[in-house]
């Protein structure tokens, strides 16, 4: 049995990259910063049975992670943007080669439309992810590694829970489109590749929901979905700012996503590689990459205020 090990396990993406890499015979090495923590999925009977080992490391202490890939034995990872490292998180796959890995599964972002090295630092969330990129593609070379690339996460939509519950979102650019992909999907497409590889010679792997839904609408519609009727009110970007920081975004963050949200431009409203995304998901998972509407239906307790 082969092993994998999986970075930041808790989280909506890589709990199922986990148990994907499970169901497809990998041993699973579950690395993360508190390994008492209830990892999504993964119920203490299914733990039991095998197959899985809990191991503690942190993606901001590069010696952590060297030492946890080192018991693990593992030579495959899944892993993710740790932000806020200096180094673009060099020394973490630095830690990461020279204890063993071999290939990584990374998680990016679909901001990054082509070659990581033209993206520049106004567009932040792109950059970092691409700087990301970059880093491993020096050290580990551009065989060794594969980056996800998935459109705007369904989950995003969770921060308007409090409003949709209320019956009344106050909401800034409400005809921004999401693609809505599931964390499901990436998860599942990010576990197998981490264990088989991936497909048809792909590094880029774009990943998205099957249709651009204004988040307007979405909102409308998980409030149809959970029984509210939900107001839409507009609001102003010194509003929207305060409500982003509330939700603890970084000022800088918060700014950057505010005009881009108000964009509308074809670098916003379009997606790269778009139907390619979209196929993805049914090319590795072997289903239909997830409609908006089903994700919301199966995951209501999500939305309960």
């Amino acid at each position: 049995m082969s092993s994998v090990i999986v970075f930041g396990p808790t989280g909506g993406v890589a709990s199922v990259a986990a148990l994907t890499a499970r169901e497809h015979g990998a041993k699973v090495f579950l690395a993360m910063r508190d390994t008492q923590k209830q990892i999504p999925g993964l119920s203490t009977e299914l733990e039991q049975q095998g197959g899985f080992e809990r191991i503690q490391a942190d993606l901001a202490n590069p010696d952590s992670v060297a030492a946890a890939v080192k018991a693990s034995g593992a030579k495959r990872a899944f892993t993710y943007l740790a932000f806020g490292a200096p180094d673009h998180m060099r020394a973490t796959f630095t830690a990461m080669k020279s204890a063993g890995i071999e290939f990584v599964v990374f998680l990016s972002s679909y901001t990054i439309a082509g070659d990581p090295k033209d993206v520049t630092p106004a567009e932040l969330i792109a950059y970092l992810h691409a700087q990301a990129e970059i880093v491993l593609d020096e050290v580990f070379g551009d065989e060794n590694y594969v980056a996800l690339r998935p459109g705007g996460f369904a989950t995003n939509l969770l921060r308007y829970k409090k409003g949709i519950a209320a019956g009344e979102v106050r909401i800034w650019a409400p005809d921004f489109q999401f693609d809505c992909i599931t964390p499901g999907d990436m998860g599942r497409v990010g576990g197998t590749i981490l264990v088989q590889g991936p497909k048809n010679g792909q590094k880029k792997v774009y990943l998205y929901g099957p249709r651009l839904i204004p988040q307007g609408d979405a909102i409308v519609t998980i409030g149809k979905l959970v029984g509210k009727d939900v107001k839409l009110t507009i609001i102003d970007e010194e509003e929207a700012l305060e409500q982003s920081l509330a939700h603890g975004f970084p000022k800088p963050l918060a700014e950057y996503m505010i005009q881009t949200f108000a964009s509308t431009s074809n670098e916003v409203t379009e997606r790269a590689h778009y139907q390619v995304g979209v196929d993805n998901v049914e090319l590795y998972t072997g289903k239909p990459s997830t409609k908006f509407e089903d994700w919301v239906e199966a995951n209501k307790e999500l939305f309960d205020a």
